[in-house]
């Protein structure tokens, strides 16, 4: 038996990365997953891949209407939701405050941020209706503290992690716990120096993770299965925390001469 046995999911950016290791675990764990994105193709492949208690759908999640057909369809396909993973996300990095337009700014807080609430708002009523739930929001280290050239992204997590305290204040009586994961930097394509363009290389990016206890990034099944014990009875009684995944990062400066 898996822990996620019984259990119907909906996973935000789903796609790749991340998001699709906790697709692929918490199928693996028992569970009917609907997960979505805007990476439709990559949407679709994981999915047939995955099999027949996997579902895709396109989900932009700073739409409200695109998140309420999300959960009709999750619950006329699988019944209510009894997790949810808000994991969608996006990485601005290395533009200082002064040089951020607030275009970028708002792109990352609509995604990173209005996404999550979001997610919870249009989630939570069939949740309640069906007894209860878990709600798992994808923060950050940079939701316990700031890294310079990541304004944006440093704000939507610090509220990510806010939000998560506060809907658990209001949703415990309901049966419903809220939880947030702080990853430090995960082997993503998002964090990729590719993807973040001119701003980091690969050296410094090694250099970066050498700093950490650990000396490496996390991978991202490493993060799903910390997700998959937050969605699973195992954590029956955590609500309104935080879990912190990150390698050690947050633990201090290693000093290479000791």
């Amino acid at each position: 038996m898996g822990r996620l046995d019984g259990k119907v999911a909906i996973i935000t950016g789903g796609a790749r990365g991340q998001g699709e290791a906790e697709v692929r675990l918490f199928a693996a764990e028992g569970a009917k997953v609907v997960f979505g994105d805007v990476l439709h193709d990559l949407g679709e492949e994981v999915a047939a891949d995955v099999g027949s208690d996997v579902h895709y759908l396109p989900l932009d999640v700073t739409d409200p209407e695109a998140w309420q057909a999300a959960v009709a369809e999750t619950v006329d396909r699988y019944g209510a939701p009894d997790a949810l993973v808000n994991n969608a996300g996006v990485l601005r990095f290395g533009v200082s405050m002064v040089d951020t337009s607030l275009d970028d700014y708002m792109q990352v807080i609509n995604i990173n941020q209005v996404g999550v609430f979001l997610g919870m708002k249009y989630t939570v009523p069939a949740m309640i209706e069906a007894g209860g739930g878990s709600i798992v929001n994808i923060s950050s280290t940079n939701g316990m503290a700031g890294y310079g050239g990541t304004v944006a992204y440093t704000a939507s997590k610090f509220a990510v992690r806010g939000m998560t305290k506060n809907a658990a204040l209001e949703l415990g009586r309901h049966g419903i716990r809220v939880n947030s994961i702080h990853p430090g930097g995960v082997d993503t394509p998002m964090t990729a120096p590719e993807t973040l363009g001119d701003t980091i290389t690969e050296q410094d990016q090694a250099a970066s993770y050498a700093m950490v206890p650990l000396g490496r990034p996390a991978q991202p099944i490493e993060i799903a299965r910390l997700a998959a014990y937050l969605a699973s009875d195992d954590s029956s009684y955590s609500t309104g925390a935080e879990f912190i995944a990150d390698g050690g990062m947050l633990a201090g400066v290693v000093n290479p001469e000791v």
